[in-house]
């Protein structure tokens, strides 16, 4: 697996592309929002680690930047912003993944393989529900004439939810499915990606819905409120 990793403080720009290399990652490091852009540009990576604070480019211009450009591979902010407002700001530009300063190896590992574990699995299907397509190829969740580009981890919550439409599942299937348990992710990423989830149905005019049943799981409906 090849990795970008983009920070700009020479000491953890270091050490974490040290710990990256002796898991098993190839990796390569820049120190600056414009140097990031232009290697995800011209490069083949599986996965960027992108801070956020960065000299001449933010990483969430970076993250904007490549995704209006098409490309799906799965993002990592890491910062030393750790409010609300930040992390929404980060997954509404496309991120999968957020991990505020500072942070444990073990834990950057961990997640880094959830990241990128299932990178090679999806397959260019595309599944329909509704009014709604979900384009496994390009990550774009479609109703009509309109779209939205899902980031990785809400595109995996949505497909399974349109894989059983009629099936209640539950939010320990989709942490399981998603994040796996070895990914120390807490139980309300998915509470934050099933929002993100209704409000880009919402965007794209969409009469689906992710009802709550309660006590049980969530459910995909078609044309009712949740």
């Amino acid at each position: 697996m090849k990795l970008l990793f983009a920070e700009d403080d020479p000491d953890i720009s270091r050490s974490v592309t040290t710990l990256l290399q002796r898991s098993g990652y190839t990796v390569d490091a820049v120190r600056n929002g414009r140097d990031a852009l232009a290697y995800l540009t011209n490069g083949d990576y599986d996965a960027a680690i992108l801070d956020i604070m960065m000299p001449g480019m933010s990483g969430l211009d970076v993250l904007k930047a490549i995704r209006q450009q098409g490309m799906g591979l799965p993002v990592m902010m890491l910062t030393a912003l750790g409010e609300l407002d930040d992390r929404v700001a980060g997954f509404d530009s496309g991120a999968d993944d957020y991990l505020p300063k500072p942070f444990a190896g073990k834990e950057l590992i961990s997640r880094v393989r959830a990241l990128v574990r299932r990178v090679e699995t999806f397959t260019p299907d595309v599944y329909s529900f509704g009014d709604v397509r979900l384009d496994s190829g390009t990550y774009q969740l479609i109703c009509g004439d309109k779209q939205v580009r899902l980031g990785n981890k809400g595109f995996q919550v949505m497909q399974m939810l349109m894989r059983y439409p009629n099936k209640i599942i539950s939010a320990d299937e989709l942490m399981e499915h998603v994040w796996g348990w070895d990914a120390e992710a807490e139980i309300n990423v998915v509470f934050t990606n099933i929002s993100f989830l209704r409000k880009n149905l919402a965007k794209i005019g969409s009469k689906v819905r992710i009802r709550v049943v309660r006590n049980a799981g969530y459910l995909l409906s078609y044309g009712e409120e949740s």
